[in-house]
């Protein structure tokens, strides 16, 4: 795995010249590379302020951990609204989520921020004790493989907490009434240029055929979005979280919705070692706890992400 090649969404989906999503979606997005450093990083712990060995999943935590009480945590923390820094502080969907396992678990979650391609490295050294960073589960993670299907590691387990696919960002109250990628075709999309999401378009237009779909390319997302806004185009694309995340904060929620399904989805995981089952086990049971409690459904309504709940806790469930 390399973040320079595979991103943490669905199907290796990667944007480039992120800077211009900023503007309006309130996100940054990964642009960093190398290993994780302590220098540059901060740490921020979430959940109790200490270690209580009477929450319901204590005695299922390994013994290291028991003793500690935290487990460490790596992120790459620039990716609203999963995770970014706000006042300081490591804040987000993965952070809140960690929090209400911290509950359950008795136990600190103390995140710390480096380099999204560092973040595997950083279990295999023992650095971490796991990682959750929006990062997609897939085989080639697990079996600790790079695009080429070499090995280049031992590989991770995932706990998969988190469906997350592309979704279409139209204007508020969907004037063209745009349900699909079908939809589009005989009409305007706009699109940060040079991305992924305009590939996605580029194939869509050849399946509209002579109903021909006009894609508008943009230096930025904010470019396209704000095409969108003034009705100069019908849709952009983007990943789930972060267009509902601009749906809740662009012109106070009044700028745009999310239109149809998620498309190419997959899941989210928190990575931990294979040689940490105890771990992993824990993290798992922790997580059903939390669905059932309805604590988790609070998470993802406060960031505006539901459509990416799952419904039970898995591991390796990704493809």
């Amino acid at each position: 795995m390399t973040a320079s090649t595979t991103r943490r969404t669905t199907a290796a989906r990667s944007r480039i010249a992120a800077v211009g999503a900023i503007a309006v979606a309130g996100a940054l997005i990964l642009t960093g590379c190398g290993d994780q450093t302590e220098k540059g990083s901060s740490s921020t712990p979430s959940g109790g302020t200490s270690k209580d060995s009477s929450a319901p999943l204590f005695s299922a935590l390994p013994k290291k951990i028991q003793d500690a009480g935290v487990i460490k945590i790596g992120t790459d923390s620039a990716y609203a609204p999963m995770e970014f820094v706000e006042g300081g502080k490591i804040v987000g969907v993965d952070p809140d989520i960690a929090e209400a396992l911290g509950k359950q678990l008795g136990v600190k979650m103390q995140f710390t921020a480096g380099t999204f391609d560092g973040l595997i490295t950083s279990i295999y050294t023992g650095r971490e004790d796991a990682i959750m960073s929006s990062i997609t589960d897939n085989k080639k993670r697990q079996e600790g493989l790079d695009d080429k299907g070499q090995k280049i590691g031992k590989g991770i387990d995932f706990v998969d907490y988190f469906s997350s696919g592309l979704s279409l960002l139209v204007k508020k109250g969907n004037p063209e009434g745009i349900k699909s990628m079908d939809d589009l075709c005989g009409k305007t999309v706009a699109v940060q240029r040079g991305t992924i999401y305009e590939d996605t378009f580029k194939a869509q237009a050849e399946k509209c055929g002579d109903k021909k779909l006009t894609i508008q390319a943009f230096d930025t997302d904010a470019e396209a979005q704000t095409r969108v806004k003034a009705g100069g185009a019908v849709a952009d694309l983007n990943d789930y979280p972060v267009a509902a995340y601009t749906v809740k904060t662009s012109g106070g929620g009044n700028d745009f919705e999310v239109a149809g399904q998620q498309s190419d989805v997959g899941l989210f995981g928190i990575g931990v070692s294979k040689e940490n089952t105890q771990l992993r086990d824990a993290l798992k049971q922790a997580l059903d706890a939390i669905i059932k409690d309805g604590s988790y459904a609070k998470v993802l309504e406060k960031w505006n992400v539901q459509d990416s709940a799952v419904k039970s806790a898995t591991v390796n469930a990704g493809q």
